[in-house]
């Protein structure tokens, strides 16, 4: 795990959704065609401080204007739509569903895939100990000896026990709630009563709550994310899967959530955290429910996290998906 780069890489509270290259097309020319049609193109800038362009008449300062935002428009690339393309790639079958969310930490840019609300499972986890480290930090007191004990076994093991015992100490959902209000999560709800697993949340409030855990602009002291951050990267062999599937293993963080409905039969499976590709960081967060077996679910989820990261990194998906097709079937 890579908490020091992530401490020295400014996540933005409120993550932008579309990427502007406007950086490439600094230069707008305004020209005319023989008819008179004033038109606007977008020349990429070559670092020699000179761009070529054809004699061009003089147009009103109104018209000139008009048409640089047009062509400023134009080269906008709409992240969202990028993950939805990306998303075709993963293969969703029977009552599956499944929402990924991602942000470039460097950047600040992300993308939504699916707005829908799902079971947290163990994933929530991360949620509880950070309403924990903010109850401390506004009371001015430390964890105990026993409650980070708890805290190590709930994320490193998932521990179900431990978690238990801190839902009960950070006030239950209540709790949980009003610590979310303070971290910016607007989706999620708390389970009822002893039912931590069945908080419900959206992917987007997950990578709101991952930047509370790895951005710098964080109601999270620098010693709590450091020690949430240190927690993640130390998840136990047999619980290394999910997100950490899109990361080119140079340092990964996360916690999953994985758990069968009695109700339906079927598995909600989950995962978030923090990959590393080719030194660059980015933040993942991938939900899924109606599957088969949580192997199904592992592989979905994977899928996801892979085309997610390659809407910033430009990988192939589809073969991506394919990999992690392959991977679960060999579990």
């Amino acid at each position: 795990m890579e908490s020091s780069r992530a401490a020295r890489r400014r996540a933005r509270r409120v993550p932008r959704r579309s990427l502007t290259y406007t950086a490439l097309a600094c230069v707008a020319v305004v020209g005319a065609t023989a008819g008179g049609t004033v038109y606007v193109k977008a020349q990429a800038h070559t670092g020699s401080g000179a761009v070529s362009s054809a004699a061009t008449p003089s147009v009103s300062p109104s018209t000139a204007t008009t048409t640089q935002e047009a062509a400023v428009a134009e080269s906008v690339v709409d992240l969202d739509e990028k993950l939805a393309d990306a998303m075709t790639s993963v293969r969703v079958t029977g009552a599956q569903k499944v929402s990924a969310a991602v942000l470039d930490l460097e950047s600040g840019d992300s993308a939504v895939h699916g707005d829908g609300a799902f079971d947290t499972a163990s994933i929530v986890k991360v949620d509880i100990l950070a309403a924990l480290l903010l109850r401390h930090q506004e009371a001015g007191t430390r964890l105990s000896a026993r409650e980070k004990a708890y805290a190590t076994t709930m994320i490193e093991n998932s521990d179900n026990a431990s978690a238990s015992a801190l839902w009960d100490t950070i006030g239950k959902a209540a709790g949980l709630d009003a610590a979310n209000r303070t971290f910016g999560l607007t989706g999620t709800a708390g389970g009822d009563g002893a039912l931590w697993g069945l908080t419900r949340t959206t992917a987007s409030d997950q990578l709101t709550l991952l930047q509370q855990v790895f951005g710098d602009d964080s109601k999270l002291s620098e010693a709590s994310r450091s020690y949430l951050q240190d927690l993640m990267g130390q998840i136990e062999a047999d619980q290394r899967w999910g997100v950490s599937a899109a990361a080119d293993g140079s340092g990964w963080a996360l916690k999953n959530g994985w758990l069968p409905r009695s109700t339906t039969g079927l598995w909600d499976v989950n995962s978030i955290g923090r990959v590393s590709v080719a030194g660059h960081g980015y933040l993942v967060a991938v939900l899924s429910n109606g599957n088969s077996t949580q192997a199904q679910g592992i592989s979905l989820v994977e899928s996801a996290a892979k085309a997610a990261v390659s809407v910033f990194t430009g990988e192939d998906a589809s073969a991506s998906a394919s990999a992690s097709a392959t991977s679960a079937a060999a579990r």
